[in-house]
């Protein structure tokens, strides 16, 4: 369907104008970042770097930093096993209860986020009796942000054929020989993809976070959050949301990249 010049041009002024409204506050978090204004006068009347160098020298940010890589490494690689196995489940075999269970995996990412945060905080800390820690926070990470790879290598598998699996059984080929050699080059580049959406999500990830943390430990969106109305961390708390903005841009446009070479499949590229 062609669109004519003038529905053009409206859809055109409408999308700009969404994304300005979008993007125009992270815009603000980057200037004042920058803003040598203690109260963030606009506009600006000069620029420095100190508050970034204040932020580099603080403890607690770079606490916050080490703890929220390695929450978000760890859940990312939990994902990644856990994921690809149930891909690889639902897809390539027949058993009752699949569809269930396929509900049941996607349903912790359409959750609103305070619900599976109080259900995970009950679990570990009335039936399981686990005290809250960094490691309660990875687990609780890994329940949604599995569902990223899940959708990535469920995706690849419906698009790729079983043959090829199935002739490296009838060769001899063990489980796990022809997933080394045949089923995991076909899944490569998607579970690159899911691995970093993966880790975008757990990395800035707050509702969930605060329920399931210990008490002492923190990540840098808690320290973000405990630091945002404290007149002296201000600036420091928009240098730390610039910071969390790039993490978070970053791996994104490497999945959207990957997923979109992943497309064009021909020949040997799968």
């Amino acid at each position: 369907m062609r669109l004519s010049r003038s529905a053009k041009v409206v859809l055109g002024i409408v999308t700009a104008l969404v994304f300005l409204f979008i993007y125009t506050p992270l815009l603000l978090v980057v200037v004042n970042s920058f803003n040598a204004d203690r109260t963030f006068g606009w506009p600006p009347k000069g620029f420095t770097l100190e508050w970034w160098g204040k932020a580099f020298d603080s403890p607690g940010v770079r606490e916050a930093v080490v703890s929220s890589l390695w929450v978000a490494v760890v859940s990312t690689i939990i994902s990644l096993v856990l994921g690809t196995l149930l891909a690889i489940s639902l897809q390539r075999y027949e058993f009752f209860g699949r569809d269930v269970i396929n509900l049941l995996v996607i349903l912790p990412i359409a959750l609103p986020g305070v619900v599976t945060g109080i259900a995970l905080n009950n679990m570990f800390t009335t039936i399981l009796g686990v005290p809250l820690s960094l490691w309660t926070v990875v687990i609780a990470h890994a329940t949604f942000c599995m569902v990223t790879v899940f959708n990535n290598a469920i995706a690849r598998l419906r698009r790729t054929s079983a043959g090829l699996e199935e002739a490296s059984a009838d060769l001899g080929a063990g489980v796990f020989t022809t997933f080394g050699l045949v089923t995991f080059p076909q899944l490569r580049s998607a579970l690159l993809a899911g691995g970093l959406l993966a880790f975008a999500l757990s990395f800035d990830e707050i509702i969930v976070t605060t329920f399931t943390i210990g008490a002492g430990e923190t990540t840098l969106p808690i320290w973000i959050l405990q630091n945002l109305f404290r007149p002296n961390q201000a600036p420091v708390v928009n240098v730390v949301a610039v910071v969390l903005i790039v993490v978070s841009i970053v791996p994104i446009w490497l999945a959207q990249r990957l997923s979109g070479d992943s497309v064009r499949v021909s020949g040997a590229r799968v």
